[in-house]
């Protein structure tokens, strides 16, 4: 049986059609995610309000998955491992290198920083040279040159119990594994507000419980609807007298009870109480709340709040601000499976 013949003309609109239509659903995809976390433009005082662009999801499920650096940096550093000795293919084997110099459950990493010279033509004959180093304080990293001159690509990674910050409420301190290997630029603003010793300015302002649709653990209830609430407190990073860059997207893994991760292109940031498979791993998670303090969290999402509405979103905001303080933890012996 022969084919029914089709006009090219017709062909060709069909497809035109068919790209305006993906194009159009692609934008209201982004606008919903946007809404969500977005408040009215009154509200200028609880979110600096800065929408990305760039809403594009990148590979990734879980820190263990994660090996990034910053180009054009350059650590310092006690060397346990030369590079004029050691040379490696990808600035991700040079990371995969120093995670395996961690000793597991117990302890610390001998390594926890490393440099890779990936410019061939930069490089010369230091191409390939991966430089394993241990920080004398891994918060408060030895910098020695940025910028587009640097032709090495440099990261950090933290061993069990180590990279933990406080965020310090009034109601008791949520202590948060930062993810180095995961979301690096995230993680060095964050590193910078720690070196500032100020967070002036930082604070939860909406609040929203697991409601009727997620369980204790976080579980999504079946035929449950997905919100509102939405189950999460949201705050902003965003420190007066700090100037804030735009973080492009890092790692998106899929939100989990625990997740700490910014709206858009930060310094909003919001704590998930429950897991959320239906936002398609749409934002940079750059740490996870250890489980023992996620009742401090249960408890800030408890406050009383008010109604609002954010781009046709239901919202929750606290009556009272929560103010928060980005503390240094030398060391932490809580649950971070």
């Amino acid at each position: 049986m022969g084919r029914k013949q089709t006009d090219p003309a017709l062909s060709r609109y069909g497809l035109l059609v068919l790209f305006l239509m993906g194009t159009i659903s692609c934008c209201m995809v982004y606008l919903c995610f946007s809404a969500l976390f977005r408040p009215r433009n009154g509200n200028t005082e609880l979110l600096v309000s800065k929408v990305s662009d760039d809403l594009k999801s990148e590979d990734g499920d879980g820190d263990g998955d994660c090996c990034r650096g910053i180009e054009h940096l350059e650590l310092w550093g006690d060397a346990v491992k030369w590079g004029s000795d050691f040379k490696v293919n990808s600035s991700k084997n040079c990371c995969l290198a120093c995670k395996g110099m961690c000793s597991g459950d117990n302890g610390p990493c001998l390594c926890d920083s490393w440099v890779f010279c990936g410019d061939k033509q930069a490089c010369g004959d230091q191409f390939g040279e991966c430089w394993l180093k241990k920080q004398k304080d891994a918060l408060e990293p030895d910098r020695r040159d940025s910028g587009d001159h640097v032709m090495w690509t440099s990261g950090l990674v933290f061993g069990r119990g180590e990279g933990i910050v406080g965020l310090e409420t009034e109601y008791g301190t949520i202590h948060v594994k930062l993810l180095p290997d995961c979301a690096p630029h995230s993680i060095s603003y964050i590193l910078e507000l720690l070196a500032s010793r100020h967070c002036v300015g930082c604070h939860f302002y909406r609040a929203e419980s697991r409601g009727k649709s997620w369980d204790s653990e976080g579980n999504h209830i079946e035929h449950a609807p997905y919100g509102p609430p939405f189950a999460l407190i949201q705050g902003t990073l965003g420190a007066y007298g700090t100037v804030f860059k735009d973080i492009a997207t890092e790692a998106c893994p899929t939100i989990r009870r625990g997740s700490v991760a910014w709206v858009d292109s930060g310094p909003e940031f919001f704590i998930s109480l429950a897991s959320h498979n239906e936002w398609n791993k749409a934002y940079t998670v750059f740490g996870f709340v250890l489980p023992e303090d996620m009742e401090i969290v249960e408890r800030i999402a408890q406050l009383p709040t008010e109604p609002e509405v954010w781009s046709n979103i239901n919202v929750a905001v606290l009556g009272n601000p929560v103010p928060l303080h980005v503390r240094r933890i030398k060391r932490s012996g809580g649950n971070l499976n």
